[in-house]
């Protein structure tokens, strides 16, 4: 019988194969009548059909609908006679929405369709999963014109019914298996125990009884937190069961037999054998009845369940599969390694395998298969396996360890009683360990810290481990996937090692930040430059301690993730009615309004990129308004506690119910980029938009994806955000019209020079500078370059350093400081200690303060150094392809302050002699600077307030 690998449809392609063809197709965003061409004519395949109405044609037929009446018109021509060749079965089988979305499209005209709102309706309703009904025992969806459609259509079957269920926690309490987690039908509130059963069964072999585990409800609010649905509660889907194993050691024990006679029939020995029962939920929820697979579990403990021996030889281990679901193994220890002898030249193993003789056989390391000795000892066999060390050291990658005795199958090497081997050869090191489910692993690679304890000591974390490779100062890495990066310093004695860091307070150019929310990785950087991760010893994972705790306003965890990689896991501390869709739907939809409709306070918001920052000409407006002791209340938004600011200001958590309150009742509202969706300016407010620079590559409405037909979703955010400016800054009289293009702005645009540059002409710059040069950590006395560039759209996740800056070290010598400023939207480069790495430094003005040397290519920051006088270079070794997608507003070859150069060897050789490349341009230079900043005189911030608050 086919199955969903090997399926045909009846053209003979794969159905696999075939529907990620069309999904490839939906994700590039691909016309229409290509995508149906591929999809071809209904009724081919039942399989595909349904898969591909499910999902991503499904998924286009809703995007199509939105878009307005030609490309519901579209629809409507390339998909009906698709449809009408579609078995009604499986069109009966699809879920609600795209049930009635086929129903509409083959019986009402195509006017209605088109021209009316009936198929927007749909959709926009069938995005709402909580709006459920029953009648009787039996559960309708709440969607539109269910007074003028038969009711069947609109009834909850399988495909409705989805199941959700996550895994907290599988441990051993005494003899019994404890499973712990949550499960819920989509769509369908578990609000109290009433009316609400799950039983968790496992099913092994199919003439085998299936195992029924004692099952209970218990409340469980992260459940309503972590759901997708807005409007439901989850509040009491938790559930704990629990699992006797002797229930399965019988059932084994019969399959065992089985096993044991159909492989005497075939005149072959018989073998111990695995018995592998399946984890599934049946839910019986407010007359909603369903079956699904237990599936899904926590970073943490949950990964790494824990097995328990029953007798010898013989463990019980519940495991998880590939796709996250799980399952309780009844399984024989065959093979286990018994002893680990090594010298420099060699890796001896010795396993036994229990009640069974063998004389001939081999071994398997991985793919590789090699020659073993099989030596009887009484009743059992030893394996002696002898690798060569230094071929070992040669490897990269972990194998796993097995035996295949002569007329048996293979048999996983098991580590059993015997403990974990590490045998180090220079600054590499050979390991025999176990993984999480106790095989045998061999692996070589270099020497890796191990920590063997994690202990939090009031907020801070302290890491203690072993590290036996030569002595020197070595730093632990703490990388976000953002880019993010802490040198964390390791104190070594011998070969044990200290690291200690507070996740809550960590330096960052000076100030104390939290550590920003998600998963931060451990690495270390070894002299070779080679990054070497860090783990945990298998010993410490039973006793580590993986609960929270909270410092900065953050939650912190220190985990073992993927068995034995350590992380810490950094979240906002939150209230519960702030957490997961719901809270936020709560607060957007309800809260948000009721607050629009209080009186408006005499107060002032600042955003700068979304909260992230303390800076930009949103900074130099608050810190003017402070010099001029305006005493009305400041309020900043700051994101994932990213900075705290100076003076009297209100600290406004991004995201929170104090966030909503303050956009919704402030009379002024001051940011560089775009405000919140939810957002919408009121009457009596006032929204400064700064923008943030003067563009020289396309921006806005003028980006190519911008001008697509149909518009973007990002084309409708935009619309949005504009119509709320009240006042838009401009840096230049050739900035104005740009602008107003870009954006399709048409209100006031206050052409004052950017606040932000007023500190590069401030009379108090050099103090300023020092200070910065000091937080820095620059030396006195050398030139600075800074290599600024702007990020591609193309290109987004090369985290490359173009210029090479070892050839520039060598070049400028020991009187020159580099500094490497990637872009935020760009993958956060690996910057070498040859350089400075100032990515995330909060504000480009102090690094622009201490740069004697400007290098960047297509960013606004060139009219903003200009102001300065100092030289610039432009590296423009892409510049023909960043022309031909993103586009540029300006010909930079003919009118750049500096030279354009294709190559980082012209760039160092102009570096090399800056003086005089300066004095070649700077006729271009000083026209440069009257066309793009001539009013960035140092009195811009001056301009903007008297104008907006006085």
């Amino acid at each position: 019988m086919a199955n969903g690998l090997t399926a045909q449809s009846p053209g003979g392609e794969a159905i696999p194969d075939r529907l990620k063809a069309v999904q490839d197709l939906c994700d590039r965003g691909e016309p229409l009548d290509e995508i149906m061409a591929l999809v071809g004519t209904g009724g081919r395949s039942a399989e595909f059909d349904t898969e591909v109405l499910s999902g991503p044609l499904g998924a286009r037929m809703d995007l199509a609908v939105k878009r307005g009446p030609d490309t519901r018109r579209e629809l409507l021509t390339l998909v009906r006679p698709y449809l009408s060749g579609v078995d009604p079965k499986v069109k009966r089988e699809l879920p609600v929405a795209r049930r009635l979305m086929c129903h509409l499209i083959e019986t009402r005209a195509d006017e209605e369709l088109v021209e009316g709102e009936t198929l927007a309706q749909v959709v926009a309703a069938a995005a709402e999963p909580s709006k459920r009904i029953r009648k009787g025992l039996r559960w309708y969806a709440d969607l539109p014109l269910k007074d003028e459609l038969p009711a069947d259509l609109y009834r909850l079957r399988k495909a409705d019914l989805v199941p959700v269920t996550h895994i907290d926690d599988i441990v051993w309490d005494g003899r019994k298996l404890r499973i712990s987690g949550y499960a819920y039908l989509a769509g369908l509130s578990v609000r109290s125990r009433r009316a609400n059963w799950a039983t968790v069964v496992l099913r092994g072999p199919r003439w085998l009884p299936p195992v029924r585990l004692r099952t209970r409800r218990v409340l469980a609010p992260e459940a309503t937190h972590g759901a997708r649905e807005v409007g439901c509660n989850y509040d009491w889907s938790g559930f704990t069961a629990e699992l006797n194993p002797w229930a399965l050691r019988w059932r084994g024990a019969a399959r065992g037999m089985v096993s044991a006679v159909r492989r005497r029939l075939r005149r072959r020995p018989a073998v111990a054998d695995t018995t592998t029962w399946r984890a599934e939920i049946v839910f019986w929820s407010r007359g909603a009845r369903a079956t699904g697979l237990l599936r899904g579990y926590g970073v943490g403990r949950s990964e790494r369940p824990a097995g328990r021996q029953l007798s010898p030889g013989w463990w019980v281990r519940p495991v998880w599969t590939s796709d996250r679901a799980l399952q309780v193994a009844f399984q024989p220890n065959r093979a286990e390694l018994t002893g680990v002898r090594v010298d420099d030249e060699h890796l001896q193993l010795k396993i036994t395998l229990a009640g069974r003789v063998v004389t001939k056989g081999h071994a398997r390391v991985g793919g590789h298969r090699m020659a073993a000795d099989f030596t009887p000892k009484g009743a059992a066999t030893e394996v002696t396996l002898d690798l060569a060390v230094p071929a070992l050291l040669q490897e990269k990658d972990g194998r796993r360890l097995w035996v295949e005795p002569k007329g048996d199958p293979a048999a996983t090497v098991m580590l059993g009683d015997l403990g974990e081997t590490r045998f180090t050869s220079g600054d590499r090191e050979i390991t025999v360990l176990g993984d999480r489910r106790d095989r045998v692993i061999i692996s070589a690679h270099r020497i890796r810290p191990v920590i063997v304890s994690a202990v939090w000591e009031g907020t801070t974390l302290v890491l203690r481990g072993r590290y036996p490779d030569a002595a020197g100062p070595r730093a632990v890495s703490l990388r976000h996937r953002s880019g993010l990066s802490y040198q964390l310093p390791m104190t070594r004695t011998g070969e044990d090692f200290e690291v200690r860091f507070e996740p809550g307070a960590m330096d960052r150019f000076g100030e104390p930040v939290p550590l920003a929310s998600g998963t931060w990785n451990m690495s270390m950087r070894h002299p070779s430059g080679e990054i070497v991760p860090v783990r945990m010893d298998h010993a410490a994972l039973e006793g580590l301690d993986e609960s929270p705790r909270t410092a900065g306003g953050h939650c912190f965890r220190i985990v073992s993730t993927r068995f034995d990689v350590p992380v810490v896991l950094s979240e906002e501390d939150r209230p519960a009615n702030e957490k997961g869709l719901a809270g936020t739907h709560v607060l957007r939809k309800v809260f948000y309004p009721q607050q629009r409709t209080e009186p408006l306070n005499d107060a002032t918001v600042y955003v700068v990129n979304e909260g992230r920052l303390y800076a930009d000409s949103v900074r130099a407006i608050y810190e003017e308004r402070l010099r001029r002791g305006d005493d009305r209340e400041h309020i900043w938004i700051v994101k994932d506690g990213a900075f705290t600011p100076p003076g009297p200001a209100t600290v406004v958590r991004a995201g929170s119910r104090e966030h909503k309150a303050a956009l919704a009742r402030s009379r002024y509202i001051v940011t560089n980029s775009f405000l919140p969706v939810w957002f919408r300016s009121r009457e009596g407010q006032v929204v400064l938009q700064t923008w943030h620079g003067t563009p020289v590559k396309h921006i806005g409405n003028d980006q190519p994806h911008m001008r697509r037909d149909p518009r973007p979703p990002v084309w409708h955010r935009q619309a949005a955000d504009v119509r709320g400016w009240d006042v838009l800054l401009s840096q230049s009289p050739w900035a104005t019209p740009v602008l107003r293009k870009a954006f399709g702005y048409q209100g006031e645009v206050l052409e004052s020079g950017l606040p932000r540059n007023d500190v590069l002409t401030s009379p108090d710059r050099e103090q300023l500078a020092a200070k910065v040069r000091e937080r820095l950590g620059l030396a006195e006395g050398k030139r600075v370059v800074l290599y600024a560039p702007t990020w591609r759209d193309y290109d987004r996740k090369n985290a490359m350093v173009k210029l090479d800056l070892a050839k520039a070290r060598e070049a400028l010598g020991a009187d020159h400081e580099l500094l490497v400023r990637a872009h935020p939207m760009q993958a956060a480069p690996a910057v070498p200690d040859i350089a400075h790495d100032v990515t995330t430094y909060p504000d480009m003005a102090d690094l622009l303060l201490v740069t004697d040397v400007l290098v960047t290519d297509y960013s606004s920051v060139l009219a903003d150094f200009v102001v300065t006088g100092r030289p610039i270079v432009l590296y423009g070794y892409d510049l023909p392809k960043y022309s031909a997608k993103r586009g540029l507003y300006l010909d930079l070859p003919e009118i750049a302050p500096g030279p354009v150069l294709p190559t980082s060897a012209e760039v160092i050789d102009a570096l090399r002699s800056i003086d005089e490349v300066a004095a070649a341009h700077a006729d271009r230079y000083d026209a440069f600077r009257a066309t793009f900043a001539p009013r960035d005189d140092g009195k811009a911030t001056a301009r903007v307030v008297d104008h907006i608050f006085s």
